[in-house]
């Protein structure tokens, strides 16, 4: 196959996907699509509530394993959409659609990589990931499926960076905080105000910094973004709660900052999850070295995929921008998907993992 020939099957699976709504938590149909373009393909698959996946042929166990993956979920749509976000639409070489950048592009280009890389012998195993619920990290998504993959060596998911490779991605951690007090009357000066109480906290939260500061990521950030208290005007309040969003860089765990958080603030305090870990990969691994002799140029990220989830080595590149994910009138455009199934068969045709 000609890399136009690549080109266009990418284009006109991607289309198939804008046209199947996919919202996370509902992606069966879009699954249905995948599943039945890679048998086309000729390729056994195996499916996980509404993951796909295919490994390459003549596996073995002593070689080293590639995972690529992206995500076949979206957001919803934003109302200022000016376009059917489920139409797929060219014009002007933009393809546009839901879930087109994010990161349907990515998707089907290394889709069409691993059809290429596959052709012919590697050295490494290579394994194809679609994986379902990524935008709200949820348990059916690829944390479902990593523990019946076989040992991974590294990974390399399709999310939306202007093809230069994001070897570092900050943390996530929320955490919900509750301050009390005692309820009185207003007027009387009653009481124990759980406002005040809270307070404190949340002025410690602002002014506290981190220690370490990533080259890549930067700090440790923390942000109090909602808050709730009271029930009439009258009443002093006795209870508030506010919400911590959290996110780490590669040097502290989620653990570790809630225990820290927990020996410094008078609130009581609840992480939703402690999962969604920073990740990073050296930039001595071979598939970054071999990058940068591409002229591209590591960085780190601020947003969260499903890397957060990978317990092995790991970094971000693909085509199109982070700018416009979950954004009205999101495209991507045709020349950035050649570019990406160029790009990634120049790296790792022949490459070491």
């Amino acid at each position: 196959m000609t890399y136009t020939e690549y080109l266009n099957d990418a284009v006109e699976l991607l289309k198939k996907l804008i046209a199947t709504p996919s919202v996370s938590r509902d992606e069966s149909k879009a699954a249905d699509i995948m599943a039945g373009t890679v048998s086309e393909y000729g390729y056994e698959y195996c499916r996980e509530g509404n993951n796909i996946w295919i490994k390459s042929s003549g596996f073995d166990s002593s070689k080293p394993t590639l995972l690529l993956n992206a995500h076949i979920d979206t957001v919803k749509p934003v109302s200022s959409w000016t376009r059917d976000p489920f139409v797929p639409e060219i014009c002007d070489g933009r393809l546009y659609g839901l879930g087109s950048n994010d990161c349907g592009g990515g998707l089907v280009a290394l889709l069409q990589t691993f059809r290429y890389i596959t052709s012919h012998k590697q050295n490494y195993n290579t394994i194809w990931l679609a994986s379902a619920e990524e935008e709200v990290s949820g348990e059916n998504g690829i944390r479902r499926v990593l523990p019946m993959l076989p040992e991974i060596t590294a990974a390399m998911v399709g999310e939306p960076t202007g093809m230069q490779p994001a070897i570092a991605e900050k943390g996530l951690m929320v955490i919900d905080a509750t301050a009390k007090g005692k309820s009185g009357h207003a007027a009387r000066g009653e009481g124990i105000n759980a406002i005040y109480e809270a307070l404190d906290d949340i002025e410690w939260l602002r002014k506290y910094k981190f220690e370490k500061v990533s080259q890549l990521l930067g700090p440790t950030v923390m942000n109090v973004t909602i808050i709730n208290a009271g029930t009439q005007h009258n009443v002093i309040p006795d209870e508030c709660k506010f919400t911590i969003d959290i996110r780490t860089n590669e040097y502290y765990k989620n653990e570790e900052v809630f225990n820290f958080l927990s020996s410094k603030m008078k609130s009581g305090l609840k992480a939703r999850s402690f999962r969604l870990s920073s990740s990073h990969i050296s930039p001595n691994s071979p598939l970054i070295k071999r990058c940068m002799t591409m002229d591209m140029k590591p960085f780190g990220s601020p947003t969260l995929s499903d890397q957060a989830l990978m317990p092995f080595p790991s970094f971000k590149l693909g085509p199109g921008e982070s700018s416009r994910s979950h954004s009205a009138d999101e495209y991507i455009c045709i020349n950035e998907i050649d570019k990406a199934i160029r790009t990634y068969i120049d790296l790792l045709d022949g490459a070491d993992i």
